[in-house]
């Protein structure tokens, strides 16, 4: 760890030096560094990264807050009544920072240092196509890894900047609840923020230039939209914001949609994409191609000067912590190991943690459609799934694409917990299962997972109970002793 500048120009040599200390890099520095290279890990600011510190983390514990909230506000089906619930935001607030404290150990630099990494906590900038400038040191390295991740994009909004919005790197700082929170975008990060503080309290206006949750199954954005306007949240799609004007504490934020209108608050949330962090590497000395996606990768992660590898949200590709974690092993297995260990998406998962959760892993419908031609499309609802009776959680539904021979090609689930339920139909994609696989498990009764098992099932239902059957179970009777 550095400690002053008494040792400028120090040079430090290494196998690998990673750039940031986040999920991905910490990810790759200790893998590598447990399997024997000689690590230096370059981290200018939080170990942990964005998931820990305004990210996964305190947003999934924003979440849980709420939950908690809106449960006292359903016991009555239950014959369970509780009192209004009584809001303390600073206390919420700090629930979100003792759990970030509590996971900080684990990514602090002392322990990095006790599995043998040399922790610089410095700005790094490439001086050339082997060599890391790092405050007072020089790092060469056969390999480096950039993982410096993303930030929140401000729109060029007029007036937008000006305003101080919030973003995920300031909204848990707060500790008194907003009494209006607009947000800007409708995707997963803003539609969670938005319910989360909506049944805090807060009252919610999402504005959104096209339509929520573009990615997902229409059937699900559908669902996302359903329950956000049952919780009170003002959802305004296909709107675009022209203006943001301070105005008396709060914010004034003019939109141009069917029709021009003011929507007046007290905070204004960014949740509108996200850039890569790159403008401080100096890329162009060490002949790293870039653009305004990130750094330009191959299927091996390598960027166009072979010797440094991109992975997570600066590499370009899909925005998640899982896939930095996932972009670690694939690095590892090519800069240590020789071995051409290349990326595939196809059974990348997400989720959307709403309330109901949106799972969902592999092709869409219409992804199926266009690249395998006939499919088979499988669904059953909650409602019928004596686990979600008894918890009177009957909104959501199991949908899975099928393709040739019961070939798995996408799932999506909408449900309490979906994202704990997608992960079977992830391994199912990813080593090629038949759908057979999944409806011959047998699964506790009951529970919710059940429903993979009956969706599953429901692929040879026509087969099973049709006349042909019918027939050959008669013929077979017949003959039986």
């Amino acid at each position: 760890m550095t400690t002053g500048t008494a040792e400028i120009n120090q040079i430090i040599e290494c196998d690998i030096c990673v750039i940031g200390g986040g999920s991905g890099g910490l990810s790759t520095a200790a893998g590598a560094a447990q399997m024997g290279a000689k690590v230096v890990l370059i981290e200018r600011a939080q170990m942990g990264g964005d998931c820990l510190n305004t990210g996964c983390v305190p947003s999934k514990s924003l979440i849980a807050a709420a939950h908690k909230a809106h449960s006292s506000l359903t016991g009555a089906q239950f014959g369970v009544y509780f009192h209004p619930p009584h809001i303390e935001f600073k206390r919420v607030h700090d629930h979100i920072h003792e759990v970030i404290a509590s996971i900080a150990p684990h990514d602090s630099v002392e322990r990095f240092e006790s599995l043998g990494i040399r922790v610089l906590k410095e700005s790094a900038t490439f001086n050339s196509a082997d060599e890391v400038l790092a405050g007072p040191y020089r790092v060469r390295a056969r390999r480096f890894v950039v993982a410096t991740g993303s930030r929140a994009a401000i729109p060029p909004v007029k007036g937008l900047a000006g305003s101080k919005p919030l973003t995920n790197e300031t909204v848990f700082d707060l500790t008194e609840l907003p009494s209006h929170l607009i947000v800007l975008g409708g995707g997963p990060i803003g539609l969670e923020m938005a319910q989360s503080f909506r049944r805090l309290g807060a009252a919610v206006t999402i504005l959104e230039r096209l339509s929520i949750l573009p990615r997902d199954e229409p059937e699900a954005s559908e669902r996302a939209r359903a329950a956000l306007l049952r919780d009170g949240v003002i959802l305004m799609e296909n709107v675009e914001v022209t203006e943001v004007r301070s105005d008396c504490g709060g914010v004034r934020v003019d939109i141009v949609g069917l029709e021009k209108k003011t929507v007046s608050g007290s905070h204004i949330l960014v949740a509108a994409g996200r850039i890569p962090n790159t403008e401080a590497l100096n890329l162009e000395a060490a002949g790293i191609a870039f653009g305004p996606r990130g750094i330009a990768v191959d299927s091996r992660l390598r960027s166009s000067n072979h010797n440094v590898f991109a992975i997570g949200d600066v590499s370009g590709g899909p925005q998640f912590t899982h896939i930095a974690a996932y972009h670690a092993g694939i690095v590892i297995q090519n800069a240590l190991l020789g071995l051409p260990a290349k990326v595939n998406y196809h059974a990348l998962p997400w989720v959307t943690y709403l309330d109901p959760e949106i799972a969902h892993v592999g092709l869409t419908e219409s992804e199926a459609k266009k690249q395998h031609g006939t499919i088979k499309v499988l669904q059953e609802n909650y409602s019928e799934n004596d686990r979600a009776r008894a918890e009177r959680r009957t909104e959501g539904y199991v949908k899975i694409v099928v393709g040739r021979r019961g070939r798995v090609l996408g799932a999506t689930i909408v449900a309490p917990h979906a994202g704990e339920m997608i992960a079977l139909w992830g391994l199912a994609i990813s080593k090629k299962l038949p759908i057979s696989a999944i409806a011959g498990m047998i699964v506790p009764y009951p529970t919710m997972s059940e429903l993979s098992k009956r969706v599953a099932g429901s692929y040879f239902t026509p087969s099973l109970y049709g006349k042909r059957m019918r027939r050959f179970v008669k013929l077979v009777q017949r003959w039986l002793p």
